[in-house]
């Protein structure tokens, strides 16, 4: 039984797999994926599967909804549905907030991604508060894209900006495996302004205890020491260890407690994590990065990537908006350390469409780094749309400009309504070059909560329920845009840009 040929049924060629004598695969029916699974009558899991069961061929098909509980007998049977950690190597995470992304993200995999490991499951808190998903439907979404796609090469499952313990809880149980953990609300982005006498009252103030310290202990490690950091050299004096430690002394604690928290209740399960200070107002300087890492070293946190706040402006959905010249020594630096303190990635956190850094972040971290993306997914099924169904592409947008002000506090975007094209003054045709337009595109990208319908004072239901309904009923048109806008961002990073040959391994 190692073919699926159903008279009716457009079974996914790659999504064909065996396990013992049943064979699994997907089939597209109308809007909806579907799984068939051809097994024999003594079966032991045909009673777990749900859906309609029929005599075919002297054996049982049972053709079933792509639902939890048939992904988890899916599970059982092929661990490559399973995430699992990923390491160190290069590695991009593809955050899908319709849940159908997946088929496109793997096809840009393959045909640009050598030697780059894939998060196929990533969402914030946030963002599943905004679409109204769950951790285990982002899993899930996620899995069923890695069987219809055949992607059998592992992936990972970042459970994205995590504040407080009881979001370890809850991601951890639905199995995701890298925890990227945010302390931005304990970042004080006041010390680089603070006078001498502000600084001193704010570094005793600090929770030593909790940092398992003391002022002079914390002198003792900085003052009269130079850290050689792959070459490049840096030395503390008073005054700037003191604004690392006020900047980031509490932010170190708190992700401590948070690691603590992770590695207690993940009670040995593999798991890996990233911290994250990239959502705050003032660039890491390179000593506030080696402070960072030797405080958390100390403390006996083990992470696999740190995420800075990069100098200049990491806007969603637009490329960079800086001196690419200042950037690159600024990313040079953190990358020397990142080799020196760990090694660990860097990770470029907002990196969507960031395109004039990509060359740069590829050769400077010499494979030891992570590009995030999320919302640019997002808004290529936004130009699938348009290019679908105008009309409802053009009711969209006009409802994303009413929602542009309210939608944009929670986020880094400097878009114009008064710059952005009136929907009603552009023609069909036109519509589609509003996602390559700066205004419009920032304004489509930071108002897709509401557009899903998920949060208070959203729009009408239709509104998101005629997107995904349209994006599911042309998931090879969706796939083909993924395909082409996600090569852009791997290329710089793959091993065939360098001259390397491919890795299978991923190491």
């Amino acid at each position: 039984m190692n073919t699926l040929a159903i008279p009716g049924l457009d079974i996914a060629a790659r999504s064909v797999a065996t396990c013992g004598e049943a064979t699994w695969g997907m089939a597209q029916l109308a809007d909806r994926l579907r799984l068939v699974v051809l097994a024999p009558f003594h079966a032991g899991f045909l009673d777990r599967l749900e859906g309609r069961a029929s005599e075919h061929q002297g054996a049982t098909l049972v053709i079933g909804p792509a639902s939890p509980g048939n992904a988890a007998v899916l599970r059982e049977r092929f661990p490559w549905l399973v995430p699992a950690p990923i390491g160190i190597a290069t590695s991009i995470g593809l955050g899908d907030r319709l849940g159908l992304a997946t088929p496109g993200h793997i096809r840009a995999m393959r045909s640009a991604g050598a030697g780059i490991r894939p998060v196929f499951a990533q969402q914030s808190m946030r963002e599943m508060a905004r679409t109204g998903r769950t951790p285990r439907q982002v899993i899930d979404d996620a899995m069923w894209g890695v069987f219809a796609e055949g992607w059998r090469d592992g992936f990972g499952a970042d459970a994205d900006h995590l504040k407080e313990p009881e979001d370890v809880d809850r991601t951890l149980a639905a199995g995701f495996t890298l925890f990227t953990i945010d302390p931005g609300a304990s970042v004080d982005t006041s010390a680089g302004t603070a006078s001498a006498s502000q600084l001193q009252q704010a570094l005793e103030s600090l929770p030593w205890a909790e940092l398992e310290d003391s002022i002079g202990s914390c002198r003792q490690r900085y003052l009269g020491r130079t850290f050689d950091c792959d070459g490049m050299l840096i030395a503390f004096d008073e005054r700037t260890l003191a604004k690392s430690a006020v900047k980031y002394g509490r932010a170190v604690a708190h992700v401590t407690r948070m690691y603590r928290h992770l590695e207690g209740a993940a009670a040995g399960r593999p798991f890996e994590m990233e911290v994250s200070v990239d959502e705050t107002d003032e660039p890491t300087s390179h000593a506030e990065h080696v402070y960072v890492a030797t405080e958390l070293a100390r403390l006996g946190v083990r992470w696999v990537g740190l995420a800075p706040r990069f100098v200049g402006r990491f806007e969603k959905g637009v490329d960079y908006i800086g001196d690419v010249r200042v950037f690159e020594d600024h990313f040079a630096g953190h990358a020397a350390i990142a080799r020196a303190f760990g090694p660990y990635k860097i990770s470029l956190h907002s990196g969507s469409d960031k395109f004039s850094l990509y060359p740069i972040a590829a050769a400077h971290a010499r494979g030891l780094v992570h590009l995030k993306t999320a919302g640019t997914s997002y808004l290529e099924a936004l130009r699938t749309a348009a290019q679908l169904d105008a009309q409802f592409f053009r009711q969209l947008y006009g409802f994303a400009r009413e929602r542009y002000e309210a939608d944009r506090e929670s986020y880094h975007v400097s878009a114009s309504l008064d710059r952005a094209a009136d929907p009603a003054a552009v023609a069909d045709a036109d519509l589609i070059a509003l996602l390559d337009d700066f205004h419009a595109r920032e304004i489509l990208h930071v108002t897709f909560g509401s557009v899903l319908g998920a949060r208070e004072g959203a729009g009408p239901a239709w509104l998101g329920a005629r997107l995904l309904r349209l994006i599911a009923e042309h998931p090879e048109a969706y796939a083909a845009n993924l395909e082409r806008h996600f090569a852009r961002h791997l290329v710089p990073f793959s091993r065939r840009s360098h001259g390397q040959p491919d890795d299978p391994e991923g190491s």
